[in-house]
């Protein structure tokens, strides 16, 4: 695959919330970071989905949505032989959405740094 199928695979994959598929599209020493638990490891992902989808069926009546999540927004560039992606992303039925930026090369996706939109509070 190149870096635009390993893109669309990885996206896909978070569209149904597989982390099986997520994990077939990333490289060798793939992290996720999430300010919410921190880097999150290859080894660690399958588990931290499980927990994702946890809390989003908790706020879903106890189901997790089809899709999981929505992709939106994608802006990608690449340079010398890396893909770096923007998107904005939403879990339909909850008021869990931010962006991600995603670095993709050769050998799958490298990383993924979500952030979160939501309003300080205070």
């Amino acid at each position: 695959m190149n870096t635009v199928e390993y893109l669309s695979a990885y996206a896909e994959g978070w569209s149904k919330g597989d982390a099986e598929m997520i994990l077939q599209a990333s490289a060798d020493g793939y992290t996720f970071d999430d300010p919410n638990v921190g880097v999150v490891s290859r080894e660690a992902f399958s588990e931290y989905l499980v927990t994702l989808k946890e809390a989003v069926a908790s706020q879903c009546n106890g189901r997790v949505p089809e899709p999981f999540m929505e992709l939106t927004e994608v802006l990608t560039q690449e340079n010398e032989g890396v893909l770096t992606a923007s998107c904005w992303w939403a879990v339909p039925g909850t008021q869990i959405k931010g962006s991600g930026l995603i670095k993709v090369d050769a050998n799958g996706v490298r990383s993924e740094v979500i952030t979160y939109y939501t309003k300080l509070g205070g």
